[in-house]
C-alpha cells in the first residue's frame, strides 16, 4: 500500500497570520513539521495557497504545491492537492502543518489503521491524563472522542464525553478514561473524494468538526491510540512554549 503525506498551510489565520512561517530556534515550523513528516512517509507535500510559504518550502528543498484559497478545511485541500500532484498514492495522510513536533510514531500507527481492509478513514486519540484537571479536560478547543469495541469513533465533541453521571468534586473523572483528539486524518483516495463533495451537516456546523459529516454520512473513522506529547501552535503565546520545548530538546 502506498502512502503520501500531505501538509495542509495557509497564511491566513485569524489569531495567528504567517503561523507556518513563525521561527523554531532557527528552522520554521512548517519546515519541522516537514522533517518529522519525511521520517515516516518516502513522499511528503505542502499544499498552500500562499507564495511565501511556497518560497520557504522550495528553498528546504521540500516539495510543494499550489491550491486555492477558497477551501473550508484541510481535507478539501488536501483533495486538491493529490489531483494537482499526480499522485496514486493508495491512502493520503492530512499532516497538522502547525505541530512541528510531531512524532513519527503517530503516523506509523495511522498508516496501522489499514492494515484493515475495511479502513475508510483513520484518525488518532490521546488517553487524557487525569492530572492535567477537569478545567483541561473541559476546553472545547480540545473535542473529545468515544469510540466502539472495534476502535471505530462513536462520536466527537467540544463538550466533555461521555458525561459521567457519578461525577464528584473529589472524583471529578468518575473512574472514566477520556480519550482527546489528535487532529491527524488518514483517508483511502476514493473516500477522500467522496466526502469532499458531501454538503456540510447539522452536527458539523453545531460542533464546528468537519468530522462530523463524515459520521452523519455513514462513514466509519478508525481510531488509533498514541500516547506521544505535541504542542499545536494556535497562537503567539503557544509559539514561545514551542521555542522552550526546543530549546530543551537541543540541550
Amino acid at each position: 500500500m502506498k502512502f503520501i503525506g500531505i501538509i495542509p498551510a495557509r497564511y491566513a489565520s485569524s489569531r495567528f497570520p504567517g503561523k507556518p512561517l513563525a521561527d523554531i530556534c532557527g528552522i520554521t515550523m512548517i519546515e519541522h513539521v516537514y522533517r518529522q513528516a519525511s521520517k515516516e512517509l518516502d513522499e511528503v507535500w505542502v499544499a498552500t495557497d500562499d507564495e511565501r510559504i511556497a518560497a520557504v518550502v522550495k528553498g528546504f528543498g521540500g516539495n510543494v504545491v499550489m491550491t486555492s484559497v477558497d477551501h473550508r478545511s484541510g481535507t478539501d485541500r488536501c483533495r486538491e492537492a493529490y489531483v494537482n500532484v499526480g499522485s496514486d498514492a493508495d491512502v493520503i495522510i492530512n499532516i497538522q502543518g502547525d505541530e512541528p513536533f510531531i512524532d513519527p510514531r503517530q503516523i506509523a500507527s495511522l498508516k496501522q489503521c489499514f492494515d484493515d481492509a475495511s479502513t475508510e478513514l483513520a484518525t488518532l486519540v490521546r488517553p487524557f491524563d487525569p492530572s492535567c484537571g477537569y478545567d483541561m479536560l473541559s476546553d472545547p478547543n480540545s473535542p473529545k472522542v468515544v469510540f466502539d469495541n472495534d476502535m471505530n469513533a462513536l462520536y466527537f465533541s467540544r463538550s466533555v464525553i461521555p458525561y459521567a453521571r457519578n461525577r464528584t468534586p473529589s472524583d471529578p473523572f468518575a473512574g472514566i478514561q477520556y480519550y482527546t483528539h489528535v487532529g491527524m486524518y488518514a483517508y483511502r483516495a476514493a473516500t477522500l473524494t467522496a466526502i469532499t463533495s458531501l454538503p456540510q451537516s447539522r452536527l458539523e456546523l453545531a460542533e464546528s468538526l468537519e468530522q462530523l459529516r463524515w459520521l452523519e454520512n455513514g462513514y466509519k473513522i478508525k481510531v488509533g491510540i498514541t500516547d506521544c506529547p505535541t504542542i499545536g501552535i494556535d497562537t503567539p503565546a503557544d509559539l514561545e512554549r514551542a521555542i522552550a520545548l526546543c530549546k530543551s530538546l537541543s540541550e
